[in-house]
This record gives C-alpha cells, structure tokens and sequence, in this order.
C-alpha cells in the first residue's frame, strides 16, 4: 500500500466495465490488479492481498457470493459489491454475507471512487483514544476491532463491528435505522434501513444467549443496546 492509495481487486467478467475502473482507480492513486472470474478472483486475492475488492456478483466458475464467503472465512478484507439493476435479493444477500457495500451497475466512476475511499477511510481509521468496552461475558475493542464473547472471539465483519461498537458505546439509548445508517455508513450512504436490519441480525446471531446486556427491537422506532 505504500506509496498508494490502496491495492484494489477487481473482479467483474465484462472486460470494459473493468478497463474502466481500472483507469479511473489507477488515475487517482490506486494500485490495481484484475480478475475476470471467481476462481481467478481467489487465485489473486491470495497472491496479490488487496486493501479493497471490488467483487461482481454473477461470476464464471465460481459465482461472487461464493468468492465473498471464502474472503470472509479467513479474513475482514473490505468488499464492495458490483450488482446489476434489480437485483435486490443478491443485495441483501451479500450484506448477511458480510459486504460492506454495493453499488449499482451501471454507476458513475465519480461515485465508484467515493465509495472506495470512504470504505478504506472507515476500516483504516485511526482508532487510537476509542473505549474498550466490557459487560457481561462481552469485551470490545475498539482499536483492534476485536469482540471477545463467551471466552470466544467473534469474527465480525467491519461494518458489524461499528454498528455494535456504536450502539454499546451508546448503551441505553434508542436510534432509528436511519440514525444508525448516518452514523456507521455515513450520510451519504445510498443504502436503506434492511441494511441495519440485516447487520442487527447477523450480530445477533453472533451474540446470542441470556446476559444482562441484550440488542433490543423498539417497534415503530429502532434499536438500543440495552444494559440492565
């Protein structure tokens, strides 16, 4: 990554589609490298170890979401989903998969770019000075991104990490999906409220069991993490 902006995987079959973004990435300070199908997609995620990768959905020979779930078996490597228009399920899908973000083809380099900075801006942000929390049988860390549950650490994704970091940090206090989307994605974030909807559920999954801190539903409002 020195003297870069990041190392950026692109994986998509449209051999334009990645020329483009490849120039665009490369005019602006990244460091690139292409895969045109998921088996290459894994091949070069290994040897080349990006910062970032932009991942396709509809690959050949291994399909994006496949590519996703073996990125995150073994590492937190930030992923950008590309999706074409209407593909709503594969959305969801992908963010229960542990995305960090999508974009809808077709879309503006412009915006492509912005996404990608402010993806790596949030998983490389400084954390120095932020809390450690505890609770029962549930430590947080906020500067190595790291949950200890249950004796266990918790592989989270970084957006999962931030939304629980977020809401225990605020321990008590509710907020409306569109707070949450504002606060951890950002403001300008495209996404809508099944994004929280979804992270909520995979954190719960993660953390389930009878403590006396729980993440609470306030129907007809949001979440809270509640702390008895």
């Amino acid at each position: 990554m020195e003297g870069t902006l990041g190392k950026v995987l692109i994986v998509d079959d449209d051999e334009n589609i990645c020329d483009i973004i490849n120039m665009y990435l490369m005019n602006t300070g990244y460091d690139t490298c292409i895969a045109h199908d998921g088996k290459q997609a894994l091949e070069e995620f290994h040897s080349y170890i990006p910062d970032l990768v932009l991942l396709d959905i509809m690959l050949p020979y291994v399909d994006g979401m496949d590519v996703l779930k073996a990125i995150r078996k073994e590492n937190e490597t930030p992923v950008i989903l590309l999706t074409a228009k209407g593909e709503t399920f594969d959305k969801v899908l992908g963010l229960e998969l542990g995305a960090d973000d999508y974009i809808v083809k077709p879309f503006e380099p412009k915006e492509l770019l912005a996404r990608i900075k402010a993806v790596l801006r949030r998983y490389n942000a400084d954390n120095k000075g932020k809390e450690i929390l505890t609770f029962d049988n549930l430590y947080i860390d906020a500067n190595s991104y790291k949950v200890i549950y249950a004796n266990k650490e918790i592989k989270m994704p970084p957006k999962e990490f931030e939304l629980l970091y977020y809401l225990a940090v605020n321990k008590n206090k509710v907020f409306t999906r569109e707070q949450l989307l504002c606060e951890v994605w950002g403001y300008d974030y495209p996404g809508d409220s099944r994004t929280v909807d979804v992270h909520i559920k995979r954190l719960r999954e993660k953390l389930e069991g009878e403590y006396s801190w729980q993440i609470e539903t306030v129907w007809g409002v949001g979440y809270k993490f509640e702390v008895k």
